[in-house]
């Protein structure tokens, strides 16, 4: 080709395609419109105001110094935690095997079964909590640890389900198929083989239990108010009589906790690995 030619062939330029400045827009608008009330709650939590106001008249740390000398919150906080504790103990005892049933065998109410486990759910939290404290009430089990714990295991279960499920759907029968072949028993090839392979699963369930389980207000404001208020039952009592930002604090705290314990899952077990 001449240079003449070359000189009056036209150079290619894209075209500006306004959609993607305006989708990046739009993304970083939602993504502000859901992480502003923690930037809010964690600007307020520092500030010096002696109620719950925004923006702060000043900055100051005595509210997170407040925390450790509210009993209220010490005492709800011991008994989330040994709630949380117990019942991630349970679900996955529970909710591994219920999985692994309901991924390896075939049977007529397989499906029944499945939306019998998932549907907790599906149903409104006060509606469980009112069922709750109807049942509960002749059995003598409001106000009680057990009863506490049996409503948490009921809403937290279809997690542990789900994400071991959705790890059995990737899982390769095959090595399981030779470590029978060679020998091993099926609790040995569960323990061996089948649970290794699920493990991100069955982390990321019992994580996931665990935080709902500790954050769960509706149930436990229902079936356990007056004998054992768990921390989120105490801080709606904190809220009806003071309007500090204690609690603006608190709510700091959990939330980098629930962060950090999220971040460290994912680092060590592959959390989003779990969750595909």
């Amino acid at each position: 080709m001449s240079s003449a030619n070359v000189s009056s062939a036209k150079v290619f330029k894209p075209r500006f395609n306004p959609a993607k400045p305006a989708f990046g827009a739009l993304v970083f608008l939602l993504y502000l419109f859901l992480l502003a009330p923690l930037l809010i709650v964690f600007v307020v939590s520092f500030a010096s105001n002696q109620y719950l106001s925004f923006p702060p008249e000043g900055l100051t740390l005595k509210w997170y110094e407040m925390l450790p000398q509210e009993s209220t919150f010490m005492e709800g906080m011991k008994v989330s935690l040994i709630v949380a504790v117990i019942v991630t103990l349970i679900v996955l005892v529970l909710g591994v095997p219920a999985a692994l049933a309901l991924d390896r065998f075939e049977f007529k109410a397989k499906a029944a079964v499945q939306s019998f486990f998932l549907s907790p759910l599906l149903i409104p939290s006060i509606v469980l909590a009112l069922g709750m404290v109807l049942l509960f009430g002749p059995l003598e089990l409001n106000n009680t640890y057990a009863g506490i714990i049996i409503g948490h295991v009921a809403i937290t279960i279809p997690f542990v389900i789900r994400t071991t499920l959705m790890s059995l759907a990737t899982t390769d029968t095959s090595c399981e198929a030779a470590a029978r072949i060679l020998g091993a028993d099926s609790w040995t090839v569960f323990r061996r083989v089948t649970l290794p392979i699920i493990q991100p699963g069955v982390i990321a369930g019992g994580v996931i239990a665990f935080i709902v389980s500790f954050d769960e207000a509706v149930i436990s404001l229902f079936v356990a108010e007056s004998g054992l208020p768990t921390l989120p039952v105490q801080v709606l009592r904190y809220v009806e009589n003071s309007a500090d930002a204690a609690v603006a604090a608190l709510s700091v705290i959990l939330i980098l906790i629930s962060l950090a314990v999220v971040v460290v899952v994912e680092r060590v077990m592959g959390l989003r690995k779990a969750l595909r």
